[in-house]
């Protein structure tokens, strides 16, 4: 089979890859044709590549950067899931993880190398120019997740003294400058930073103009250590395309863009969702004992609140006993408050992380979200009880549900809510624990109400 990628696209009309493009790569990688391979994936997007990478066997992944050889573009390595990109990186020598990080940018090569063994990334380094070693190792050396491991140390900066003309030939004339860049950063001679002047309004300026005529000194510096959501919130907060990264005493250190944040922003989103379900940083690529291993614990303690909800249950077996009604209805009030809560609680929770929520508005918030659990408990009284009533032949069968159903779902509307925002007040990320503790404090209220107001009328 001799297909070429000329012949059909890499991706469907909805972003996936397209399954004749993988059996065609996964064909030619039985083959050993690597002609065929570099035809088919040498010219690809990095980004299509790394999927490419993420969707083939384990023995395949290596076979084909291997098949690629010059024509393997690096930036692959960096839009790869974290497992799979360090089990390339273990697999290829240092040699070509030196070449590979030569040609990455800065951000892009620190994220490469902090997966490696100490000893590993010393090699690597060690391989490296001297003036490339010095800027990795030191943005290695700053904390995980904050803007020095973020940002890239290849910028332009220039005096404020200098000409529109001199800045224009200087960034003609000097080879050794970033790929791609928006902004011109403005120092001083200690390296402080003094502004930035967007490269829209350079190009727009006659030559003679002093740079410091045209400078915009409204910069939102970042400090060195910031944690990467903050950055996010300011990127966000601000329209920020690009923002620079001081240290202490204000000197310029480095740069973020907005293709960075990005990564952040998705990442973030990703850890948030697989802590409100317990999956920890789980990923479709990981192996049945590392799926097996993360997923556990979190059922186990869920596995303790489920017996938590069982005891509660045990304390009205003999109204049980007396009405087996109360056995088939006692699932739909705690379910109802369990989907009220985990409501309230999703809303809090990103609330709180994108800093929506806080003291200012934290009364309100918490109001509100009170009010619609007695308002959709009223409703689902109404609702519950006519049924009941129906289903039974029991008005105070009805009544019974219908009161447990507005307890259920207030408390789910508050504890929804306030769980969260203890956790956080408390420093405990919100996102690993509120599921938890709000499914537990919707079953148990939801089976204490309903069979104790069922204990008091019924029996």
């Amino acid at each position: 089979m001799q297909e070429t990628l000329e012949q059909f696209e890499v991706r469907d009309s909805e972003g996936a890859l397209l399954p004749e493009f993988v059996r065609a790569v996964e064909l030619a990688l039985e083959e050993e044709n690597d002609e065929e391979l570099r035809a088919l994936a040498g010219n690809i997007h990095d980004a299509d590549l790394a999927d490419l990478i993420e969707v083939l066997r384990g023995d395949n992944r290596g076979k084909l950067i291997a098949a690629l050889g010059d024509t393997f573009n690096p930036t692959a390595l960096s839009e790869l899931e974290e497992p799979i990109r360090d089990e390339i990186i273990e697999a290829m020598p240092n040699e070509q993880v030196a070449e590979a990080v030569r040609e990455l940018e800065s951000d892009d090569a620190v994220y490469l190398l902090e997966s490696l063994e100490e000893s590993e990334q010393s090699d690597v380094l060690s391989k490296l120019p001297r003036r490339e070693r010095i800027a990795l190792q030191r943005s290695l050396d700053y904390p995980e997740d904050s803007a020095g491991r973020l940002m890239q140390t290849d910028y332009i900066s220039v005096p404020p003294f200098w000409s529109v003309g001199q800045t224009i030939d200087y960034m003609r004339e000097d080879e050794d400058l970033p790929n791609t860049f928006s902004h011109i950063w403005i120092v001083d001679p200690s390296h402080h930073l003094v502004g930035r002047v967007p490269l829209d309004r350079l190009l727009r300026a006659k030559r003679p103009i002093k740079i410091e005529d045209i400078t915009d000194q409204d910069v939102h510096p970042l400090k060195v250590e910031e944690d990467q959501e903050e950055i996010a919130l300011e990127f966000e907060r601000y329209d920020l395309i690009s923002a620079p990264v001081v240290d202490d005493a204000g000197r310029l250190l480095g740069v973020i863009t907005a293709d960075d944040i990005m990564e952040v922003l998705k990442d973030e989103a990703e850890e948030d969702i697989h802590r409100l379900g317990g999956v920890g940083d789980e990923s479709v690529s990981d192996t049945v004992l590392r799926t097996t291993k993360n997923r556990f614990v979190w059922l186990l303690v869920n596995l303790a609140t489920a017996v938590l909800a069982s005891w509660v249950i045990s304390l009205f077996d003999a109204t049980i006993e007396q009405m087996v009604a109360l056995a088939v209805l006692m699932p739909i009030v705690a379910s109802m408050g369990g989907n009220a809560g985990t409501q309230s609680m999703t809303v809090a929770v990103r609330a709180l992380a994108v800093k929506e929520l806080g003291k200012v508005n934290a009364a309100r918030v918490v109001s509100r979200e009170v009010l619609v659990g007695l308002l959709n408990g009223f409703l689902f009284a109404i609702i519950m009880g006519t049924v009941a009533f129906f289903w039974f032949g029991s008005d105070t069968l009805g009544l019974v549900i219908a009161a447990a159903m507005i307890i259920n779902m207030l408390a789910a509307g508050l504890f929804g809510i306030l769980i969260p925002m203890v956790l956080d007040a408390l420093d405990i990320d919100p996102a690993i624990a509120s599921g938890v503790f709000v499914t537990t404090v919707t079953d148990v209220v939801g089976f204490f109400g309903f069979l104790g107001l069922a204990a008091l009328w019924i029996a």
